[in-house]
């Protein structure tokens, strides 16, 4: 047995190797360490229930029995094309190496870039989530008022926390994402249990789950549905963990692959069993959405003082496992691109701790700009205390649209590098589509143009000021030094399908071997 895994950690460096890697990180991962941390990023105990208000605001009852499963539909569109991208640049830069090597440097750059805008997004949302379901219920137990100061103040311990989690090492981290996984099934399981047999009213008939046309906003019922999407769209995030840790995954061409689509297919599922329970137990709507935080509403008033408190503090711990995971995420893919020079001051961001062998500090920077982006948004409160919009709100959608538009990049350049004949079959995986690629492509792209438009316009516009703003500053970082100094992936020839297939050439000429297989790359 130990043979066959060394042998598979051989061909696995090798396949690194070819891109011009070499193997820094403890590669210990197997395939469900890979899932789980895609899995506990997605949080269905996260993102499925820190937004449940804005979804049941929009969309009413309608959002969980009809949005769910129509962002899941699109969102494993999305994943089986991510997945099989991976499978053929196993790589920890992921979309911003797959964009590199399908096209060239600079979109590689720019993807890189609009990923960490979505990361930084995704970790302050997740963390700040557990925040808010944290502070009130330690405020019940120390007895102070929870305010958006103490909110704070627990984000930044939460975020600490997961600094130093992750510094210490993958080893421990992999085992927390296993339990993680387990945690998230056992728990929402539990709170479907609970609700079916111990609410104190009656569940609502199945039919509820599914009724439209009622709102609790001052929109139409059709906008505002769309706008209650961003519930289940920011649920779907973060799946691309299973690529940025690839090269701590042993067998990564087949195990992160797998980690990505199956990932988002639990979720969906055990996601939408919980918010049909949850739905359900609903008594009174408008009361909920009008409450401080639907979710402990609905909880509380379904289950009770004491057994409600008890379900919140263990949804809350698994907030704090989603966001682990994603500081592990984040931090691979800042130490991927900085160890090709693409960020300010890379050196240190590319560093590997010699005693813990991670990437220590790349974690605490993740740290630093994900606490940045809600400190901004606090000191923008207290300038204006009339803002209207949701801190959460405005950071889940800002890392909606920074990932999404990322993982859109290297999906539709992989169809430009088809077209040009530079990507052809035999540069995929072992994990692919098929004939299924291309429309499965196609589908993904119009996704995520729709629902990134849905994400900026009102009441989310302060998200699209946030894109234009960070996308103002990379184009001016661009123009005033990366697009002559940033030399692209460390790849065998550094840019593009039409250098790596010259190579190939090349090596086929000198060893008489045909390149039948997509680990010729």
């Amino acid at each position: 047995m130990n043979q066959i895994k060394d042998e598979q950690l051989l061909q696995d460096k090798k396949d690194l190797n070819k891109f011009g890697y070499a193997q820094e990180l403890l590669r210990s991962m197997g395939g469900f360490s890979n899932f789980a941390i895609s899995f506990s990023i997605i949080s269905i105990l996260t993102g499925a229930v820190s937004l449940y208000g804005h979804g049941l605001t929009y969309g009413g009852p309608g959002m969980m029995g009809y949005g769910w499963p129509l962002v899941a539909l699109f969102v494993l569109l999305i994943a089986a094309a991510l997945a099989e991208l991976a499978s053929a640049i196993p790589t920890a830069g992921a979309l911003y190496h797959w964009a590199s090597v399908l096209a060239n440097k600079r979109w590689g750059w720019y993807t890189a870039w609009i990923n960490l805008i979505g990361q930084i997004g995704i970790v302050a949302g997740i963390d700040y989530s557990a925040a808010l379901f944290a502070d009130p219920l330690l405020s019940d137990v120390f007895g102070y008022t929870s305010t958006d100061t103490t909110i704070l103040i627990t984000f930044i311990v939460i975020l600490l926390t997961h600094g130093i989690c992750n510094h210490v090492g993958i080893r421990m981290v992999a085992r927390l994402n296993d339990f993680s996984a387990w945690y998230h099934i056992v728990i929402a399981a539990g709170l479907v249990v609970t609700l079916a047999l111990f609410t104190k009213s009656d569940l609502q008939p199945v039919s509820y789950l599914f009724k439209v046309g009622e709102t609790f906003s001052d929109k139409p019922y059709a906008f505002a549905f769309l706008i209650g999407l961003l519930q289940a769209q920011w649920t779907f995030t973060g799946y691309d963990a299973s690529a940025h840790t690839i090269e701590e995954t042993v067998n990564p061409r087949i195990r992160a692959p797998w980690g990505i689509f199956t990932s988002v297919a639990y979720s969906f599922v055990f996601g939408f069993i919980m918010l049909a329970f949850v739905t359900l137990s609903i008594q009174d709507a408008g009361a909920a959405t009008a409450a401080d935080n639907a979710f402990i509403y609905v909880i509380s008033e379904a289950l009770g003082g004491t057994f409600g408190k008890i379900v919140l503090w263990l949804i809350t711990l698994a907030m704090w496992f989603c966001g682990l995971s994603s500081i592990t995420s984040f931090s691979r893919m800042m130490y991927a691109f900085s160890r090709d020079k693409g960020m300010p001051l890379s050196r240190h961001w590319a560093e590997i701790s010699k005693k813990y062998r991670t990437p220590a500090k790349a974690i605490w920077l993740s740290v630093a700009l994900s606490f940045l982006l809600a400190f901004i948004d606090y000191m923008i409160k207290i300038i204006n205390p009339d803002a209207t919009y949701g801190t959460l709100v405005f950071l889940t959608a800002v890392s909606v649209v920074g990932l999404y538009v990322a993982y859109g990049i290297p999906i539709f350049l992989k169809l430009l590098a088809q077209r040009k004949g530079l990507f052809q079959p035999k540069h995929l995986g072992p994990w692919n589509l098929g004939k299924y690629s291309n429309i499965v492509a196609v589908l993904s792209l119009v996704w995520i143009v729709f629902i990134s438009v849905i994400m900026m316009i009102p009441p989310n516009q302060n998200a699209a000021y946030a894109m234009l703003g960070m996308m103002l500053i990379l184009v001016i970082m661009d123009f005033s030094y990366y697009r002559k100094h940033f030399e692209g992936p460390q790849a065998a020839l550094r840019t593009s399908m039409a250098d790596l297939q010259r190579r190939e050439q090349e090596l086929e000429l000198s060893s008489g071997q045909g390149t039948g297989s997509a680990t010729t790359l």
